[in-house]
């Protein structure tokens, strides 16, 4: 099988075969290209459908795509090309109907998530408000500190320049500051920290 120049196919780059199908559409040149990644396609298969003999089908239904789409695309590194064509073939038949399961409708199921969702909306709220009442039990420093670093994402070395505090002093409120709001929230206790015996 000699294609150019008396070289065989199979010793050709992929970047030459890829071009020579694309000018000759010749089956044989694509099936010399096709069997160099056989081994790849069928791999990417099996990890996307699981099953031996369904990977097997899909390896010959690329074969199929290849030799509609490869004289359509500008082909730079036909092994990644062909390993995305390949994925995304797997996705398509993942996503089709017959492999998409269905679960009955329940409206009981349906309520109970609803109230649920309600629940946490509510549990967080009160978690918000709690902080809220917490965050005013912190000494000025560790109050202003805090929000700087927590709620306005600012660094250790922002707040010192925002705030004239000595960086040390910075990190030490931030600390004692998380400290103590953790304290507050689990106590779910909101008196100043210093009012508390």
């Amino acid at each position: 099988m000699a294609f150019l120049k008396n070289i065989p196919a199979n010793e050709l780059p992929d970047k030459e075969l890829v071009n020579l199908y694309r000018t000759s559409r010749n089956m044989e040149v694509l099936a010399v290209l096709f069997q160099r990644y056989m081994d790849l396609l069928y791999g990417v298969c099996l990890k996307y459908l699981k099953q031996p003999e369904t990977a097997k089908d899909a390896v010959m239904q690329i074969f199929e795509e290849l030799v509609a789409k490869l004289p359509k695309h500008e082909v730079e590194n036909f092994k990644s090309w062909l390993y995305t064509l390949a994925k995304n073939y797997c996705l398509m038949q993942l996503r089709t109907p017959k492999n998409l399961k269905t679960t009955e409708f329940n409206a009981d199921s349906m309520q109970l998530e609803e109230e649920m969702h309600l629940n946490g909306i509510q549990l967080k709220e009160e978690n918000l408000q709690k902080l809220e009442r917490c965050l005013e039990t912190l000494s000025l420093e560790q109050k202003k500190t805090v929000e700087l670093f927590y709620l306005q994402n600012k660094c250790y070395k922002e707040i010192a320049e925002v705030t004239g505090i000595e960086w040390n002093k910075v990190r030490s409120f931030i600390q004692n500051g998380r400290r103590n709001l953790k304290i507050c929230m689990e106590k779910g206790s909101a008196l100043p920290i210093h009012e508390r015996s």
